[in-house]
């Protein structure tokens, strides 16, 4: 297996998006798997202008930027993989301006005067299958630990693999970051044992991208859990004082 990581983080390699994926390439290497990371902030990615040049007849899904920029580069690397991961952190409850600027250029991939309908029955136009309809992986980081941080990705993505005929095979949301200490606090992982528990099971997901081609929902739902799991509560008032609690170990922790 191919596995292709496109980092959308502002910080690049210096981020934690960037140590996920890290973890993830681990698994897949000792499967014996290929992997590399394409990290967007160290690249040139020009904005599409909606200018529809693209899908005029003598310039057919040929971008005015094709050979100004860097997302020609990316396309025949994404050509090549046999999955995509898509790995962004949360900024303001969506994914980063810069892998929304790269997605954006699917426009110039797509031929929008080819009406056709997606396997799951949507309405569409023509897309470049050998782009965008690969199998792949939704990797998003994040500092708050609510669910509903990440929630616009993760419709955005759901969304994506319908109208691409992408099938999504896995899901890793990797959220308090700063309680995590991003990868970098060895004391974390003794103060929270699910760390660790966390970062092996997104070794283990990279190797069984590797050797299977998909991430186990038991895999997902281990490198995804909570650092402290909220108890199921019966009224809001419980849950509010829950959290606080929780902000206040935070905050202690943090000092």
């Amino acid at each position: 297996m191919k596995i292709l990581a496109i980092n959308g983080s502002h910080k690049g390699k210096g981020g934690y998006t960037h140590f996920l994926i890290s973890k993830l390439f681990q698994g897949v290497i000792n499967a014996g798997g290929e992997c590399e990371e394409i990290t967007l902030a160290d690249l040139n990615i020009k904005m599409c202008k909606a200018c529809g040049v693209c899908n005029t007849k003598n310039h057919l899904l040929k971008c005015i930027y094709e050979d100004k920029d860097d997302v020609s580069m990316i396309f025949n690397k994404m050509r090549q993989a046999d999955i995509i991961v898509y790995a962004t952190p949360i900024y303001v409850f969506n994914m980063t301006a810069m892998m929304k600027l790269f997605l954006e250029r699917i426009n110039s991939t797509g031929n929008s005067n080819d009406f056709c309908m997606s396997n799951s029955g949507l309405f569409f136009h023509h897309i470049s299958r050998d782009i965008y309809s690969k199998p792949f992986v939704t990797l998003i980081s994040q500092d708050n630990f609510e669910n509903e941080t990440s929630k616009s990705v993760q419709i955005y993505f759901n969304t994506f693999s319908r109208f691409m005929d992408a099938p999504q095979v896995g899901v890793i949301i990797r959220r308090s970051g700063k309680i995590t200490g991003y990868g970098k606090n060895p004391k974390k992982e003794k103060q929270y044992p699910k760390i660790a528990e966390s970062y092996n099971a997104i070794e283990k997901a990279g190797s069984e991208l590797a050797a299977k081609g998909m991430i186990g929902k038991r895999t997902q739902r281990i490198a995804s859990q909570d650092i402290f799991p909220i108890p199921f509560f019966s009224t809001l008032k419980q849950v509010k004082a829950f959290k606080k609690k929780a902000l206040i170990k935070m905050k202690i922790d943090n000092q």
